[in-house]
């Protein structure tokens, strides 16, 4: 277990609390542990992960859990009933004994907050597995699902239909970051949080455009993305599918983009809303790579953590 104080532990919370270099480095360590997983087996020999899901999850629990056992960790997985943090005890409390027990913690949460006051309280490393307003996990996947397919995504456009949610907002964080263009394709009533635009105009490199129609988002780009329009803690089902239903990704709307454009979608897809199909199922889709890499970046998100050698 690590022995570092507060300050000098690695949280992995959001992409817009890291440089430009630190994400470089990260996504050259996935490429490198993916190339070569054999070489890596007692990467994490003798390290312990706690997984904390206070919210339901395919993706991100069968890619940390399968990830740190790949590369010899061990790995316990913790929802609310089993905790009692789900019975009254603090965020910290809980953040400090399961600091003298694991080397890393993942959770899985609603409002960033509680990432944050874990982080806070913790003696050892935070990693945010999603919450309502940001999945960082997601889109290093996606950086290097990009990247595998078409080099480096620095300068290029990627384009986003639908409403401005947690992924929405990580991709614009990583825009800003690494330098490439955005356009946010969304109706005003779901369009990006309070400060969000300022923030992208203030920090880097990246350009972050909003524009009400698909059509003028998608047009020659280079990536398009969309996601569910009614995520786990949206209660407007209805009122949401209705606004949105002119967002969806169809081969009419594909084909707008740059003829070699990708498409990507960080799944559970609700095909016949969102996206069709014909465009999850399509040649420009590369969402069951996108889906694989989760388990290769989370590998090197730990990795980065953990300060492994890679």
């Amino acid at each position: 277990m690590s022995s570092a104080s507060p300050t000098a532990v690695r949280h992995f919370l959001d992409i817009d609390r890291f440089d430009k270099a630190t994400l470089r480095q990260i996504l050259d360590m996935a490429v490198t542990i993916k190339k070569d997983i054999p070489a890596y087996r007692s990467l994490f020999a003798g390290r312990a992960l706690a997984m904390i899901f206070e919210k339901p999850s395919t993706r991100t629990r069968v890619s940390f859990e399968v990830g740190m056992r790949q590369l010899g960790g061990d790995v316990v997985v913790l929802k609310p009933d089993d905790m009692q943090l789900g019975r009254g005890e603090t965020i910290g409390d809980t953040a400090r004994v399961l600091s003298r027990y694991v080397d890393v913690v993942m959770v899985r949460t609603m409002g960033e907050e509680r990432v944050h006051e874990l982080a806070k309280h913790a003696s050892v490393p935070i990693i945010n597995g999603l919450t309502d307003q940001s999945h960082p996990c997601q889109i290093m996947a996606d950086l290097m699902t990009y990247e595998e397919h078409r080099g480096s995504i620095e300068g290029r456009v990627v384009a986003w239909s639908g409403d401005i949610n947690n992924v929405a907002v990580s991709w614009v964080h990583a825009a800003v970051r690494l330098g490439f263009e955005i356009r946010l394709a969304c109706p005003d009533a779901y369009g990006p949080p309070p400060g969000l635009l300022e923030w992208a105009a203030k920090e880097g490199t990246g350009r972050v455009v909003v524009v009400s129609s698909p059509a003028e988002a998608v047009a020659g780009a280079d990536c398009v993305i969309t996601d569910a329009w009614v995520s786990m803690h949206n209660t407007d089902v209805d009122e949401r599918s209705a606004v949105l239903a002119g967002y969806q990704v169809n081969e009419e709307l594909m084909s707008l983009a740059h003829p070699e454009a990708l498409f990507m979608h960080c799944l559970p897809a609700h095909r016949g809303e969102e996206v069709t199909d014909g465009v999850i199922d399509g040649r420009h889709s590369v969402v069951w790579d996108e889906a694989e890499n989760r388990l290769h970046a989370q590998k090197a998100i730990l990795a980065w953590c953990l300060e492994a050698n890679v």
